[in-house]
C-alpha cells in the first residue's frame, strides 16, 4: 500500500496530530486541512490560507522570532496559517516538509522494521573536525542528552537510540518523552521519532569531548 493511502486510512481511523500540526479531515472546503495545534480551536477563516502543500516548507523554516529552525523537531513552529490539501498525496507531501520522513518512520515502527542507529555507531562514522566526537565518554554522552534533547530543550522527538545496544539512555525528561506534543489521546497522534542523533547533537558532542580532553590535560 502506498504511504499516502496508509496515511489517509490512519486519519480516517482517528489520527489528528503530528508534532505541533493538527490534521483536520474534510475541513475548510478541502479533503484535508492542517494548522498549528494552538489555532485549531479558533476561527480558521482568520488564518492565512495556502492551497499548495509546498507552503509547508516556508512555514516550518523560520520561527516567529525569526531564528532558523535547524531541526524540525523544535517546539517553535509558528502559528497563523491554514494549509488546505486536496488529496492524501498532498497531505503526505506537506507532513514530510513539516516533519521529514516521520510519517514513513511511524508506519515502519508499526510494522517492526524501523532501523535505529545507536549513538556510538553515529559518532564513530564522523570524519574531519567532527571525528573528535568519537572520544566523548559515556558519562559525557548521557549528560549531553539531558542538555540538548527533550522538550526542556525545545526538541519534541521520542529518542529511540541508546549509547550502544547494551547501554540505554539514563532516565530523564529527554529519554522519557514520547514524541507527542500536548494533552491529547496518544492513540490520535503520530509521534515524532528520533532514530539517530541529529547533526546538532554531533556538533555538541564534539565540543563536549574537547572540554573533557582539556579538563583531563589540566589535571
Amino acid at each position: 500500500m502506498k504511504l499516502a493511502d496508509r496515511l489517509s486510512q490512519a486519519v480516517a481511523g482517528g489520527i489528528r496530530r503530528i508534532g505541533q500540526v493538527a490534521i483536520l479531515p474534510d475541513t475548510a472546503g478541502a479533503a484535508f486541512a492542517l494548522c498549528h495545534i494552538d489555532d485549531e480551536a479558533g476561527d480558521l477563516a482568520l488564518l492565512e490560507a495556502h492551497d499548495d502543500p509546498d507552503a509547508a516548507r516556508a512555514i516550518s523554516t523560520w520561527a516567529d522570532d525569526g531564528h532558523y529552525r535547524f531541526t524540525k523537531g523544535e517546539l517553535t513552529l509558528k502559528r497563523g496559517w491554514l494549509l488546505r490539501l486536496s488529496s492524501a498525496q498532498e497531505l503526505r507531501q506537506a507532513l514530510d516538509l513539516f516533519y521529514p520522513a516521520n510519517v514513513g518512520m511511524h508506519f515502519a515502527a508499526l510494522d517492526g522494521r524501523l532501523e535505529v542507529e545507536q549513538l556510538r555507531d553515529k559518532l564513530n562514522r564522523q570524519t574531519g573536525m567532527y571525528r573528535f566526537a568519537r572520544s566523548l565518554s559515556d558519562a559525557g554522552a548521557q549528560a549531553l542528552v539531558k542538555e540538548v534533547c527533550g522538550p526542556g530543550n525545545c526538541c519534541v522527538k521520542n529518542i529511540l537510540w541508546g549509547l550502544d545496544t547494551a547501554t540505554p539512555l539514563e532516565d530523564s525528561e529527554a529519554s522519557r518523552f514520547d514524541g507527542v506534543v500536548g494533552d491529547i489521546d496518544r492513540a490520535k497522534a503520530i509521534p515524532l521519532r528520533c532514530r539517530e542523533a541529529c547533526n546538532h547533537f554531533v556538533a555538541e558532542a564534539r565540543k563536549a569531548s574537547k572540554a573533557e580532553f582539556e579538563k583531563k590535560a589540566a589535571e
